[in-house]
């Protein structure tokens, strides 16, 4: 039983960070052209991903 628990909070910590690496990828890739159209800030925006993720 403990083992299974341990297993699940394993699985769930790398669902989230495939789910971060591959948000923050996207973020990063944005060009400062992209940046400026979407009138958002880069490190705000990963911040609020991690937030968002990670809680």
């Amino acid at each position: 039983m403990l083992l299974n628990g341990f297993m699940i909070n394993v699985q769930r910590r790398l669902e989230k960070r495939a789910r971060y690496n591959r948000l923050a990828a996207e973020i990063q890739g944005l060009t400062p052209r992209e940046i400026l159209d979407l009138n958002v800030d880069r490190t705000q925006m990963l911040h609020d991903l991690r937030r968002e993720v990670y809680g």
